[in-house]
């Protein structure tokens, strides 16, 4: 049984909705966010990144970061550019990317179904990224970045969003810089509310499809409230934390793909033939780069050139997390061949999501900052989705996701 609950959205006001609207901190470093910043007042990095109204040179974990954080977060609520709803409410988020639509639905979900499961994880966390957020969550007292979570098929559910859309007018509708669409509604009906709560009793599991270092913090910092105060009801706000909902079926996974430094000392004919006794590997005559249609197929490009391997069939495997195709690539090139052992630490190898193109690829390469790169097929939802259930995880960097929820339209305020 998955709970879902509404709650009194910190939000913009209409107006400055597009203005405060900002990617997640976590997809570019602080020079990158000093620059988005620029000539935008009200970003809602000013927040989320709050370094980038300090020196260039201070460390973004000083205490003197979180406190601009909630400096600026408090100035933009003086100002009346975010606003706090007097009523619990659900709300829908809408994002549309190239003419494709998914919507979820933002509400708060509960650090109890975290731990016991029911929400599930696919991926590690590292213990330096969760004390970032768990310092900001704290220091903020709120949920200021959304978990993404996806749901198997809840007819029930899906019948009020639809309905709800259709027939009620947005309070935010805008396109973003990046050409990507965000539409809100504020469902603020408790006949609907409370027949969208039921049917969300009926969803077994929720799954992390992005944002395992925010959900992470977010309970951390509930187990501390809840230490702080032993009587505590388990209805506090600290309970629970923001997330944004989607059904699996309308989510989309990009490609992850990789970037290697060098060879490994070998020479192109060498490693062609290394990496041959467990791909089957031919040059890529159509037109572009090679895009991987089907799963164990990958593309290579060495020396200014496209390749397309397939795995061959004795080191496929139906377990959930060996068969993945980031998986193979690991254990049956990377390691062995380019003695990359853990992708995650190794600075020879780098990861590239799909929404940059398969030309940043080359372009790395043609470079000379890379020597070879591999796209990859996208992992699929199922894919995730089982993994999960067998409480197991994924390789690093094994999904990207897009579009990116934005920071900001929704703030969840942990209370007293």
């Amino acid at each position: 049984m998955a709970t879902i609950r509404p709650f009194m959205a910190i939000r913009p006001a209409e107006a400055y909705a597009k203005d405060v609207a900002a990617l997640p901190y976590d997809v570019m470093n602080s020079e990158e966010a000093r620059e988005m910043v620029q000539g935008k007042p009200w970003s809602f990095l000013h927040v989320d990144k709050a370094e980038v109204d300090l020196p260039k040179d201070i460390d973004v974990y000083s205490p003197a970061v979180y406190a601009k954080a909630k400096e600026n977060l408090e100035n933009m609520i003086h100002n009346g550019i975010l606003g706090q709803d007097l009523l619990p409410n659900l709300y829908l988020y809408r994002m549309t990317m190239n003419g494709r639509s998914q919507t979820g639905l933002v509400c708060c979900t509960s650090v109890d179904e975290y731990i016991n499961g029911t929400i599930k994880k696919h991926e590690l966390t590292r213990a330096d990224k969760e004390a970032d957020r768990i310092r900001h969550v704290d220091t903020l007292n709120a949920n200021t970045g959304p978990i993404f979570l996806a749901y198997k098929e809840n007819k029930d559910a899906k019948a009020i969003i639809d309905g709800w859309t259709a027939a009620i007018k947005p309070v935010y509708d805008f396109v973003a810089e990046d050409g990507i669409g965000h539409t809100v509604w504020v469902i603020d009906s408790d006949t609907e509310i409370g027949m969208l709560v039921e049917s969300f009793k009926q969803v077994k599991n929720l799954y992390i499809a992005d944002g395992h270092h925010r959900n992470a913090s977010a309970v951390k910092v509930a187990l501390k409230r809840r230490e702080a105060k032993p009587d505590y009801t388990g209805e506090e706000e600290f309970n629970y934390y923001l997330s944004v909902l989607f059904a699996a079926e309308d989510l989309y996974i990009m490609d992850y793909n990789r970037v290697v430094k060098d060879l490994n000392g070998y020479n192109t004919e060498e490693f062609m033939q290394e990496i041959g006794k467990k791909f089957d590997i031919a040059p890529y005559t159509g037109e572009g780069p090679y895009h991987p249609e089907a799963l164990h197929t990958f593309g290579l490009y060495l020396d200014g050139k496209w390749f397309k391997m397939t795995a061959k069939e004795e080191i496929i495997t139906d377990d959930p997390v060996l068969g993945l195709d980031v998986s193979i690539l690991q254990k049956e090139l990377l390691e062995p061949v380019l003695a990359i052992g853990d992708p995650r630490t190794d600075k020879r190898i780098d990861f590239v999501g799909g929404i940059r193109g398969l030309g940043e690829l080359e372009r790395r390469v043609d470079s000379g900052e890379m020597r070879l790169a591999f796209s990859m097929f996208p992992t699929s939802m199922e894919e995730l989705m089982d993994v999960a259930d067998e409480d197991m995880t994924m390789p690093p960097k094994s999904t990207w996701f897009e579009p990116k929820l934005r920071s900001g339209l929704f703030i969840h305020d942990l209370g007293e």
